[in-house]
């Protein structure tokens, strides 16, 4: 029963498939191979336009390689205070970008209001060269609390962005789960709702080690080749990197795995729902949940073999649960009843 996070799982046997089959005879190194050559057509088609694609190895390197097209050294990047490039990238955004400065803003359930957007940059005013200037929103689909921005948010997020003179960004390390859920096309909660670049997530839905930066706006792409290999991206066997990716968004996989994490994770909200003592710290939209209970509840949870993340804020035990696209439902099960009984519902 591992909750601990969806990069505990193994990859999607398709995923390991396609590697497999890209493991035989020769074919040109650094993303001059046929796979990775045909990726910018496979995710236009996906996206309903035309895009650049680069891929890379981690969703930090993704981030970070995607802000650094987006803003000048003395940028700045504004983000939700609990955002991954805050609190789980180590400075990677700051680093490849050349001393941009990271600007957090407030909002319930993990999500930016276009509201205090736009206070915080009309409270910057004009032109100053004391200070660093707005350069780009970065917005995280699913969010850290695991919830969704919907498409009319993210575009009511970019009007006042771009309105600005912005850039926007979108880490969308669990992007699929995102769109599974909201039941809308990946072009309506990306560049049709203003987003310039997104992070494509694809690690933590089934592939072994592949995310992608994706570009909607060409200008912005003019220097990523360059960028792309400083910062040490550009593989030498770039094909078992882009094969995931391809073997990912073919036939709908990425979706199909998605839409079975997210349906375990409503499966673990209606058991925790109908728990008492137990409490749902945020709506439940995508695979990830965040539960308040007592410490001998948590206690017992582990001691059953249970495990996940927790933290403890303000004397509130939190646990968070995600579950992955190949969580069993016997697992979810047996939490739900050990958690229930040591809840004292039993």
């Amino acid at each position: 029963m591992n909750f601990c996070s969806d990069n505990t799982t193994c990859a999607a046997p398709e995923i390991m498939a396609a590697l497999v089959a890209a493991n035989s005879g020769q074919a040109m190194p650094y993303g001059e191979d046929d796979i990775t050559a045909g990726l910018a057509d496979s995710f236009g088609a996906l996206f309903e336009t035309e895009v650049e694609v680069f891929p890379v190895g981690t969703g930090t390197a993704g981030n970070a390689l995607a802000l650094s097209l987006m803003v000048p050294p003395y940028g700045a990047i504004y983000c939700h205070r609990e955002a991954h490039i805050e609190v789980d990238e180590c400075g990677a955004p700051e680093l490849f970008s050349g001393g941009a400065k990271l600007v957090v803003l407030d909002g319930d359930d993990g999500k930016i209001p276009s509201g205090a957007l736009e206070a915080a940059l009309e409270k910057v005013g004009g032109v100053d060269v004391h200070r660093m200037p707005p350069s780009a929103l970065s917005l995280t689909q699913q969010t850290e609390c695991g919830t969704l921005y919907t498409p009319r948010e993210v575009t009511a997020l970019s009007e006042v962005a771009h309105g600005y003179g912005l850039n926007v960004h979108m880490d969308g390390a669990r992007f699929a789960n995102a769109v599974a859920s909201l039941g809308c096309t990946p072009a309506e909660v990306s560049w049709r709702a203003g987003v310039d670049i997104l992070t494509f997530g694809a690690t933590k839905n089934g592939a072994l080690a592949a995310e992608a930066v994706i570009i909607f706006k060409s200008e912005l792409a003019r220097e990523a080749a360059y960028r792309h290999k400083r910062v040490g991206q550009l593989f030498s066997k770039m094909r078992f990197i882009s094969v995931q990716l391809e073997a990912y968004i073919t036939d709908g996989l990425w979706l199909e795995n998605a839409e079975a994490a997210n349906a375990q994770a409503q499966r673990l909200a209606a058991g925790i729902e109908a728990t008492e003592g137990v409490s749902l710290l945020h709506p439940v939209q995508g695979n990830e949940l965040f539960v308040t209970m007592t410490e001998p509840v948590l206690s017992g949870l582990l001691a059953d073999g249970c495990t996940f993340n927790r933290w403890t804020e303000g004397g509130v035990v939190t646990a968070r649960l995600v579950t992955a696209f190949n969580t069993a439902p016997k697992d979810v099960d047996a939490f739900i009843i050990s958690l229930q009984k040591h809840a004292g519902n039993l």
